[in-house]
């Protein structure tokens, strides 16, 4: 589970600043693993902690390579399993109780992007009846928004 201190610290190591609104992706590497068997239980998650980090700051709409925003359910059952702490179970989902926000799972291909200097932009699906669907997550980088 990644904590606050560990976002902070990669925020700093990349030199970015987060602003308000940023859309932030995070690329765990299991996205790479998409199709095969342990692709559920690839990757790292974003807990409690690290969600309102971001959110406190202003981010509304988070991303991930993983099957979900939370670590890999093989990992929470264990930590449940010892704990009996019911809070454990999609801590990084709740967040949103606090302070809302959206997120995005199964994304392709975060690994061709760079820390920072594009846009996403993202189009969903509207499912009459759901309470969530599928979106197209599109990156734009600033020299095609120039040359539009």
């Amino acid at each position: 589970m990644v904590t606050a201190s560990e976002v902070e610290a990669e925020f700093k190591r990349m030199g970015h600043n987060l602003s308000p609104l940023e859309i932030v992706v995070v690329n765990t590497r299991a996205g790479m693993q998409y199709g095969q068997p342990d692709y559920v239980s690839c990757g790292c998650g974003m807990g409690y902690e690290a969600t309102m980090y971001l959110l406190e700051r202003g981010v509304r709409l988070t991303g991930t390579d993983a099957w979900s925003w939370d670590a890999p359910f093989v990992h929470t059952a264990k930590k449940y399993a010892e704990s009996g702490n019911a809070a454990l179970i999609w801590e990084g989902h709740k967040a949103g109780r606090d302070i809302g926000y959206c997120h995005l799972e199964k994304l392709h291909n975060l690994e061709a992007l760079p820390s920072s200097g594009f846009f996403i932009s993202c189009f969903p699906h509207k499912i009459r009846g759901a309470s969530a669907g599928w979106t197209r997550a599109v990156a734009i980088f600033d020299d095609a928004l120039q040359n539009a």
